[in-house]
């Protein structure tokens, strides 16, 4: 007995101990690997009978059947207690908060389509109104946008929103907060010391009550070199954003009010640096490179 062992650990491990006893297996690498795919003496395919194959089989099935009975359920209740037309969450308690955000578009026939084309709208637009201070929209209609008006000057598509004539137009809106209504600077006696003297003057002259119900708006070049570069300013159809399009309600139909500024005669060939700000009591400023609040910064080069 002890030659044996003897002769097993000279020969290194083996999986048996009286290797001698080891039935030799001769079949080839390629026979071992149809083998192991079907084995034709115990009928294994890959290892598992049928039995066996067909008992995972109905536990996967099972399984992620309850899975899916589960999540259709929870999906269930989930969208049964979403409104597609009023937020859960609004104002101070959304993640969007209470502050608009400004922006800027130079509206190229792509960007604009909605205000051009009402067929893109619900119903065709067939909600829309024309609006004005003394008469905002009623119940289940909104204000139109007519942005090829007379009252939008040169910064219509007729006229190429002035690209052509080297005085371009870029259009500012603000955007949408479900519920927000915004406090207007209405006192002309009790305006904030940082708002623009021309904006002041502008507010002051104003002979209607109700027109003061906007949400102001002021461009200017950021540094002493834009400001002489930017040139002349004009605002269309007028420096805001009318009171009557607030708050807004998620009805079908509903665009957002543009104010358009015409550049009339920007410097050529420097880059110029504006900023656009919001006027009113509940839209906070905050002047940042990485956080701006309240504001819009965009730059300008004309060749």
């Amino acid at each position: 007995m002890s030659k044996g062992r003897s002769a097993a650990a000279d020969n290194g491990p083996a999986g048996y101990e009286w290797e001698y006893a080891r039935k030799k297996d001769d079949r080839t690498r390629w026979e071992k690997i149809k083998q192991g795919i079907w084995n034709s003496d115990s009928h294994e395919f890959l290892g598992r009978t049928a039995k066996s194959w067909g008992g995972i089989l109905i536990f996967y099935v099972i399984f992620y059947g309850v899975l899916a009975v589960f999540f259709a359920i929870c999906m269930k209740i989930w969208i049964g207690a979403i409104d597609e037309r009023y937020p859960t969450w609004q104002l101070e308690e959304s993640i969007i908060g209470t502050n608009p955000g400004m922006g800027f578009r130079p509206l190229p026939s792509s960007a604009d389509e909605e205000y051009n084309n009402s067929e893109k709208l619900p119903e065709h637009g067939h909600n829309q109104i024309i609006c004005h201070y003394d008469r905002p929209p009623q119940p289940n209609k909104v204000c139109a946008v007519d942005i090829n008006s007379k009252a939008w000057g040169p910064c219509v598509e007729k006229e190429k929103y002035g690209f052509t004539s080297s005085s371009p137009c870029i259009f500012l809106k603000l955007n949408r907060i479900y519920g927000w209504v915004p406090e207007y600077y209405n006192d002309t006696k009790n305006l904030p010391s940082e708002m623009p003297e021309s904006l002041k003057n502008h507010i002051r002259s104003i002979n209607d009550t109700k027109e003061l119900n906007t949400i102001w708006v002021s461009c200017y070049g950021e540094a002493p070199a834009d400001r002489e570069n930017v040139g002349p300013i004009q605002y269309y159809p007028r420096q805001g954003f009318p009171g009557y399009y607030y708050p807004y309600k998620n009805v079908e139909g509903y665009l957002s009010p543009l104010v358009a500024i015409h550049l009339q005669r920007p410097a050529l060939h420097s880059l110029i640096n504006i900023e656009c700000r919001a006027w009113a009591k509940n839209i906070l400023y905050k002047r940042s490179l990485h956080n701006r609040e309240g504001s819009v910064h965009f730059e300008l080069m004309i060749d």
